[in-house]
């Protein structure tokens, strides 16, 4: 992502809590020369996933299936 140094003043901390939380860098325009903020450690992958709060189907039907059918023991 591009930026001004204006938009950086602007927005300065929510600009470096993306930068830490996705890993993506910024690069700022400044006097004709491009800086960069960079994260020194990229996040894991699993650290970036979101969290779903939702469950396609009704979870009674779940709860209420009669599972002897898929269920076999090792033998």
């Amino acid at each position: 992502m591009k930026l001004t140094a204006s938009r950086l003043r602007e927005n300065i901390y929510s600009i470096l809590d993306q930068v830490a939380e996705t890993g993506v860098p910024v690069e700022i325009e400044r006097k004709g020369r491009t800086l960069r903020i960079v994260a020194d450690q990229k996040p894991s992958k699993l650290a970036r996933l979101k969290k779903h709060n939702h469950f396609v189907g009704d979870l009674e039907s779940i709860t209420h299936m009669d599972w002897s059918k898929e269920w076999s023991e090792l033998k």
